[in-house]
């Protein structure tokens, strides 16, 4: 039996799992770690933390097959894929020690240096090239705010890293990308698959601080002997380009063909759909990317704070929950979801919009703030974490009607990420869809789906598609509600007029001392 390792490096922790080549769970092991906010907008995380938790989660998933006798050999295990959230930027200087702290995707401090990029470069050219266009989240705004705030740091930088490709240098020496991640960089030429070096001529980068770029699935690169030794793993085990959480995701639900598609409620909330050629909305509101299977791309919206909503309205204002819950020993989220099954849709005429850390899709707006709309005495606290999730619903079907608008025909949507375990969510993400919304037997998500990559560099199987046709398989399924669904239309007008009546006045609140 051969075994494959995937190590997801998220916001709130690093989750590492080991399959054997039959999509088997061996052994799964996370760590958490915490994100800094230093000024408003901000948000920021230590690299040494991914670092610390990639190696001993690792460690404890290779220990605990070995132990237990799942796995007698530890040089069966043939593969690791890494996949990590996008868009952070992490600093090396010519040691490989990190620089700063890394500036991550949800952080909106580089509002003036998204103009400085439309200065240097029209929008439409931006979006020509790199199939997005300037975004205060992604990777490049952020490499110029350190240039002009930073000076010193910037001047030290030697190597530019994605959160993944630090633990890809950890692990294996090598500094190395791959497509799906890199994309979301704004470095690329998304068509060609490589940087352009036309947009780093004009933003004065130097293209020897950047990885060397690989696809999702090809091999970057083996274990270091000293890290192999400490792990419990063989010095042969290949490194995998690995992918961004959202295309190891769709690897990790079986989006890998043309016409399907996935919601994710993670931290942040995602619509992907697969495609076979580029496609790029010319106004820039949702990403295309390449995607994780080779010669591939895919679109995808994205709602800033998506699970975070819930897990912020939950951490500052559900402790009874939380204490609840430690006594039953179950998850709060069980408590909080039956409780919110008691408020009917619509949260008895109460909105949420879910812009806590600006937004992407479809405002592309920094300064948009969170709001609950239509406050009354009448609403109880079940009332507002209701609204919360139907609010990060709204964003999500505003995300899809781009795909519509796009001609991307959705017709059974894949849910996954921690949202897409609860069948309330699920049922308003199918009524206001207007689609079936189904879930698969597998849980992993991104791990499963860098696993799975690191199968296909190791050898085991022989395609992406082919290896999700054998590991993965559906299970729960939800079709809409038609009379909940009326509902939802209303409120989702209402829910878009909210946000272009505002649009004025989150710029007059930034201004405020």
């Amino acid at each position: 039996m051969k075994y494959v390792l995937g190590i997801d490096v998220g916001t709130s922790a690093t989750k590492t799992v080991l399959f054997d080549e039959n999509g088997t769970v061996i052994s799964e092991s996370s760590h958490e770690y915490p994100m800094y906010t230093p000024e408003n907008g901000w948000a920021e995380q230590d690299p040494h933390d991914w670092r610390d938790a990639s190696l001993e989660t690792v460690a404890a998933v290779v220990k605990e097959a070995v132990d237990s006798g799942k796995v007698t050999d530890p040089a069966d295990i043939k593969g690791i894929g890494i996949s990590g959230q996008m868009h952070g930027l992490v600093m090396l200087d010519e040691n490989g020690e990190v620089i700063r702290p890394s500036i991550i995707w949800c952080d909106q401090r580089t509002g003036a240096e998204v103009e400085e990029m439309l200065q240097i470069m029209p929008r439409e050219k931006w979006i020509e090239i790199t199939a997005n266009p300037p975004l205060t989240g992604w990777t490049a705004a952020k490499i110029l705010w350190v240039r002009n705030h930073e000076k010193e740091n910037y001047d030290r930088c030697r190597h530019i890293l994605l959160p993944k490709d630090y633990i890809r240098y950890v692990l294996t020496g090598e500094f190395a990308t791959e497509v799906s991640d890199a994309s979301g960089m704004q470095l690329m030429n998304v068509a060609e698959r490589d940087w352009s070096q036309e947009v780093l001529d004009k933003l004065g980068i130097d293209r020897s601080l950047l990885g060397k770029m690989y696809e999702s699935c090809e091999v970057t690169g083996t274990l270091l002997p000293d890290v192999a030794k400490k792990l419990g793993l063989s010095s042969d085990t290949v490194v995998v380009g690995g992918a961004g959480d959202n295309a190891a995701a769709a690897v990790g639900t079986g989006v890998v063909r043309e016409g399907t598609a996935f919601t994710t409620i993670g931290t942040s909330g995602v619509v992907f759909a697969h495609t076979d050629k580029v496609s790029i909305d010319p106004k820039g509101r949702v990403h295309t990317c390449c995607c994780a299977v080779p010669g591939a791309w895919h679109i995808m919206g994205v709602t800033q704070a998506a699970g975070f909503s819930l897990k912020w309205f939950r951490d500052n204002f559900c402790q009874s929950y939380i204490d609840e819950a430690k006594e039953k020993g179950v998850d709060p989220y069980d408590l909080i979801n039956a409780d919110i099954e008691t408020v009917p849709v619509g949260s008895d005429r109460l909105i949420y919009l879910p812009y806590l850390n600006g937004e992407r899709t479809p405002h592309l707006d920094d300064k948009a703030r969170g709001v609950f709309f239509g406050l009354s005495s009448m609403h109880g606290r079940k009332h507002l974490l209701r609204a919360v999730m139907e609010g990060v619903s709204y964003s999500l079907c505003d995300c899809n009607d781009i795909l519509n608008e796009m001609g991307i025909s959705v017709k059974e949507m894949m849910a996954c990420g921690g949202g897409g375990k609860s069948k309330i969510w699920r049922q308003m993400l199918s009524d206001l869809y207007g689609c079936k919304v189904a879930t698969i037997s597998q849980e992993q998500g991104p791990a499963l789906g860098v696993a799975i990559l690191a199968g296909v560099g190791s050898g085991i199987f022989s395609s992406v598609q082919k290896a999700c046709d054998k590991l993965i398989s559906k299970d729960k399924e939800t079709d809409p509600d038609s009379e909940n669904a009326a509902k939802y239309a209303k409120y989702h007008e209402l829910y878009k007029k909210l946000y272009q009546d505002l649009k004025e006045d989150y710029r007059i609140l930034d201004s405020l001392a």
